[in-house]
């Protein structure tokens, strides 16, 4: 990676203060084509909304924000550790909306982030993590050389931002 960006973990209260610039980050995935739960047009209020609620996750200790800054401070990407799992899973945390805007990719900030969260997850004492993505796009070539294990995919499982179906393959990873 290179080392013009820091990946850190963010508390309740910067998490709150990092929402504008988290915003333009999901902003710029789902303009760019990225099927992470939002439809095109994205509005600025939808997004804000999102990561004020991603916030209060924060703050109630169900999920660590990771975000990826550049030598300027601007954040660039960032990833999500759902810690908060049902009871007969403690062991167990789901990764969520692994982003980095267009002009930080191919720069090493998705392999860096990654890396931060196995560190991450075993602090938090998980042994296994899961998640998803759309089938054949960038990303599984990032989890595959990051250890990830395909389990399989589900054609017609969502809608890209311009509502076109798309299949989606679920991962895992055992630490």
């Amino acid at each position: 990676m290179s080392d013009n960006v820091t990946i850190r973990r963010v508390g309740a209260n910067e998490a709150a203060a990092c929402v504008e610039a988290l915003a333009d980050v999901l902003i710029d995935c789902v303009e760019g084509g990225a099927s992470v739960s939002f439809m095109l047009p994205i509005s600025r209020d939808t997004a804000i909304a999102f990561w004020r609620n991603v916030a209060q996750s924060v703050a109630r200790g169900e999920r660590a924000l990771l975000i990826a800054e550049d030598r300027d401070g601007s954040i660039v990407g960032t990833v999500q550790l759902i810690i908060a799992q049902p009871e007969n899973q403690p062991h167990r945390a789901d990764v969520a909306k692994m982003l980095v805007h267009r002009r930080a990719r191919r720069q090493g900030v998705a392999h860096a982030l990654m890396s931060e969260l196995d560190r991450l997850a075993r602090e938090e004492k998980k042994s296994v993590l899961v998640l998803d993505t759309v089938t054949g796009g960038d990303a599984e070539r990032l989890y595959q050389r990051a250890g990830w294990q395909r389990v399989g995919s589900v054609p017609n499982y969502a809608l890209m931002p311009d509502g076109a179906l798309c299949a989606t393959t679920f991962y895992c990873k055992q630490l």
